[in-house]
């Protein structure tokens, strides 16, 4: 190890979408194990190694945190899980001047969920601003959090939705 972790961005996330009955108990525990096992083992290898001065940023979703959409309780329950793991870790690692926050993006113009794709048709109509969001947007609301500018906001919850939510 060169100089210690300075910024941890938990950002893996998959989603299989399927109503409740269909779901696959392979597909849950996939889920589980990218999205929840994953952040886990990830921010304690991490936090290992960090000190005062540090962040980790979690990549929650506001599609899941904050609004329900039909076929993705599973992916709703692992987002969900991280969203109360980042409220408890602000306890554990605010004493050692490590800050711990969760972005909430909603839709957003990736491989996992294009604009044109078919969530597109049942988000797009809520869409305050009327399009998808760009990685590059949410990237900038993280860069934030990982900035010396933003040492005293821990335990936050940043909704970047487009006002998908609101």
């Amino acid at each position: 190890m060169l100089g210690g972790i300075d910024i941890l961005v938990n950002n893996a996330g998959i989603a299989i979408n399927a109503p409740i009955e269909e779901v696959r108990f392979e597909d849950y525990e996939r889920m589980l194990a990218v999205n929840v096992t994953g952040v886990f083992v990830a921010t304690q290898e991490a936090v290992r190694h960090m000190k005062a001065g540090g962040r980790v940023i979690h990549i929650g979703s506001s599609m899941t945190r904050y609004a329900a959409f039909p076929t993705a309780s599973v992916y709703t329950l692992t987002k969900g899980a991280v969203a109360g793991f980042n409220r408890s870790l602000v306890r554990d690692l605010g004493p050692r001047g490590i800050t711990v926050n969760t972005v909430h993006p909603g839709p957003t113009d990736t491989d996992m969920n294009p604009a044109d794709g078919p969530v597109a048709a049942i988000v797009g109509p809520g869409m305050a601003i009327g399009r998808y969001g760009q990685p590059g947007e949410v990237a900038s609301v993280v860069a934030f959090l990982a900035s010396p500018e933003a040492a005293f906001v821990t335990g936050a919850d940043i909704v970047a939705d487009g006002q998908l939510t609101a």
